[in-house]
């Protein structure tokens, strides 16, 4: 009896024991604390792939078809004057007025460059060729005037000419460069004077058959009055042309027998010593040529 009482003793003690043991230990530890997580949520897993029997048995996409040519052009509006969808185009050709216009302005300015690029090159070679030595251009001829006296080179011995062919029904070519002449004459009666007094400009007709000493009269009044017309018989206009290398052509006659006369466009400048001194061509201004009289004129008078 005393042993059962005994243990139970010692049951009720132990008990009591670890009954203080978990009190202190719910002291003395910390108190729990949540915590949250920034973490989102884990998304569900996708769906499982379908079998491959399930796949099989969806119709398969084809790919798209690339369109190339007139299909392209007219899906995408290149040439029907509309614009495809979502974009715009501004309903235009590919040839405008403005454009067209610009065309001609820059050919009509690379036209006129090569001429005168031309002219150019030309006058450069002619002058290195005077320069350099005397070509077989010019000597002895004889002609008529327009008071009917014979006239030969030796008649204008010791003046510088300024000579020029043509004939008096030319329509706009030789009453161009006579203008010109006059104007070059004008301008070096302003600035030299003295030179000017020593130049006679001298016409001499190309077209014997139609330039009468009455023609050529009525032709002269409209030209300076410095100005010496000269022509004579087919044969003495051939042989002083064939001297200064001119070109001289004759057209084809109308029905009326009206014609041309094709010729050489050249201002030849003698010196007084009868000696070709330079060549104007048709492309220079009466500046240029002012220029080159009063150089050639100053250079000969300080060398005698």
């Amino acid at each position: 009896m005393i042993r059962s009482h005994n243990l139970a003793t010692l049951a009720r003690r132990t008990a009591a024991g670890s009954y203080r043991h978990k009190q202190r230990l719910l002291l003395t530890s910390p108190p729990a604390r949540r915590v949250f997580s920034a973490k989102p949520p884990t998304p569900p897993p996708a769906a499982a792939t379908p079998p491959p029997a399930a796949a099989a048995a969806a119709p398969a996409q084809k790919p798209p078809i690339k369109l190339t040519g007139p299909a392209a052009a007219q899906t995408q509006g290149i040439g029907t004057g509309k614009a495809a969808a979502g974009t715009y185009i501004k309903d235009r050709g590919p040839v405008s007025w403005p454009s067209l216009l610009m065309v001609g302005i820059v050919s009509a300015c690379m036209v006129g460059y090569y001429n005168i690029e031309r002219e150019r090159r030309l006058e450069s070679a002619m002058g290195r060729v005077v320069s350099t030595g005397k070509p077989a251009i010019g000597g002895p001829w004889s002609l008529i005037d327009l008071n009917g006296n014979l006239v030969t080179n030796q008649s204008f011995h010791g003046k510088w000419l300024l000579l020029y062919f043509g004939f008096a029904r030319c329509p706009d070519i030789c009453p161009s460069e006579m203008l010109k002449i006059a104007r070059v004459l004008d301008q070096l009666q302003e600035q030299n004077p003295k030179l000017r007094q020593n130049i006679v400009p001298m016409f001499v007709s190309v077209d014997p058959a139609r330039d009468s000493l009455q023609a050529l009269k009525t032709y002269a009044q409209d030209f300076h009055p410095d100005f010496i017309f000269l022509t004579g018989s087919p044969k003495q206009v051939q042989d002083m042309a064939k001297q200064y290398r001119v070109y001289v052509s004759k057209a084809e006659e109308t029905d009326d027998g009206d014609y041309l006369v094709d010729h050489s466009i050249v201002v030849y400048f003698h010196d007084d010593q009868g000696e070709l001194s330079d060549c104007f061509t048709q492309s220079m201004r009466p500046n240029d040529i002012v220029e080159k009289i009063v150089e050639r004129m100053s250079a000969g008078s300080s060398s005698e």
